[in-house]
C-alpha cells in the first residue's frame, strides 16, 4: 500500500510511517458486505487486490454507483468524516485484500495532517477529483444514451469490461442485463 503512495505523491516517509501504523491487512471473499447501506462508516480501506462496488437499494433493486480496483481508498467519506448513515453498500466483488484503518485510530491523525498545508491540498484534490467524477457520471445519464455510456466505460475504464460481472456494469450504467446485451449484441454487428 505506502509503496504505491509514496510512488504517486509527494508524502514524507515519516508522514507515510507514522499513518502505516494504523492500517492492518485484512482479506475477504466476493460478494462480501464491509458496509450496509444505513450504517455508520468506522472503516476506510485501501485495496490491494480485488475489486470493490459501491451500490443502493432503489426500490428493492441494487443500483450500482461506482467501482474501486486495486491502489483505490474507498469509504463512505460523508459517514467516516461526518459520523451518518452511509447512504449506500460497499461490497466485494472479487476476492479482496485491503488495508484497514479504522476511524478511531485515524481521524486524530488525519485532523493534525490536515493542519498542514501541503497535505490540506493533496486531500482536496483527492475530494475534488472524485467530486469530478460523480459529476461526470451524473451528466452521462443526462447527455448520453446507454449504449453512449457503455461505449465511455469501455474506452475510459477498459479494465472495468475484463473484470466485471456483466449485471454489475449494466447496473453501473443504469440499464438491465438484457438491455445490454443487446447493446454488445448491436456492436458486434457494426
Amino acid at each position: 500500500m505506502f509503496e504505491y503512495i509514496d510512488r504517486e505523491s509527494v508524502l514524507t516517509k515519516s508522514f507515510l510511517e507514522e499513518y502505516q501504523s494504523h492500517f492492518r491487512i485484512e482479506s475477504y471473499p466476493s460478494k462480501t458486505v464491509l458496509l450496509a447501506q444505513g450504517q455508520v462508516a468506522e472503516k476506510i480501506f485501501w485495496i490491494e487486490s480485488g475489486c470493490m462496488r459501491i451500490w443502493l437499494n432503489k426500490d428493492g433493486q441494487e443500483v450500482t454507483f461506482q467501482f474501486f480496483l486495486e491502489n483505490s481508498l474507498v469509504a463512505s467519506i460523508e459517514s467516516f468524516w461526518q459520523s451518518t448513515p452511509s447512504l449506500f453498500t460497499l461490497e466485494t466483488i472479487e476476492p479482496t485484500t485491503v488495508w484497514v484503518a479504522d476511524k478511531k485510530d485515524l481521524k486524530p491523525l488525519l485532523d493534525k495532517t490536515l493542519q498542514e498545508e501541503a497535505y490540506r491540498n493533496l486531500f482536496i484534490d483527492a475530494i475534488f477529483q472524485r467530486t469530478f467524477d460523480y459529476m461526470q457520471r451524473s451528466l452521462s445519464f443526462v447527455q448520453s444514451t446507454p449504449e453512449q455510456r457503455y461505449l465511455n466505460l469501455v474506452e475510459q475504464r477498459p479494465e472495468l469490461i475484463k473484470r466485471i460481472a456483466q449485471h454489475y456494469i449494466a447496473s453501473y450504467i443504469g440499464i438491465s442485463k438484457v438491455h445490454l446485451s443487446r447493446i454488445k449484441k448491436k456492436l458486434l454487428k457494426s
